[in-house]
């Protein structure tokens, strides 16, 4: 018991905070890619884009990289341009391997990730590219 008179006030537990990082849950993760050919030349069909996106897998992480599943959802031969889906826990792999690639068929090329998204949707339009009349 207290004297009385006295002033003390009760203890008060100190704040305690917890740190969540949250991961989304999607499954899949889409990116919008556009392959840059500088010198022009042959444009590769959707199957040759296909052959070499996973040759960029495999050259940076092998055959298990080669191994991961990516599907090429469109393709637009005339711009070069893709939407590609990939398991999340692939993206990163997918990524960097894209970002690294430099040739093809022995002329320069680089891959430029436009945009990604664990949602499709948010891949259907692009508020820069919008056109206002």
């Amino acid at each position: 018991a207290r004297p009385a008179g006295s002033m003390e006030t009760p203890e008060v537990p100190a704040a305690t905070y917890e740190r969540r990082v949250v991961r989304s849950g999607a499954e899949h993760h889409y990116l919008r890619v556009r392959l840059e050919l500088p010198d022009g030349g042959a444009r590769p069909s959707v199957a040759q884009f296909k052959q070499l996106v996973v040759s960029a897998l495999r050259e940076l992480h092998g055959e298990v990289g080669a191994a991961l599943p990516v599907d090429v959802l469109t393709y637009e031969e005339k711009t070069l341009s893709a939407i590609l889906r990939v398991i999340s826990s692939g993206l990163v792999k997918l990524w960097s391997a894209l970002t690294l690639l430099g040739f093809y068929q022995n002329r320069r090329c680089a891959f430029r990730v436009l945009q990604t998204s664990p949602f499709l949707l948010a891949l259907s339009g692009n508020s820069r590219e919008l056109v206002l009349d």
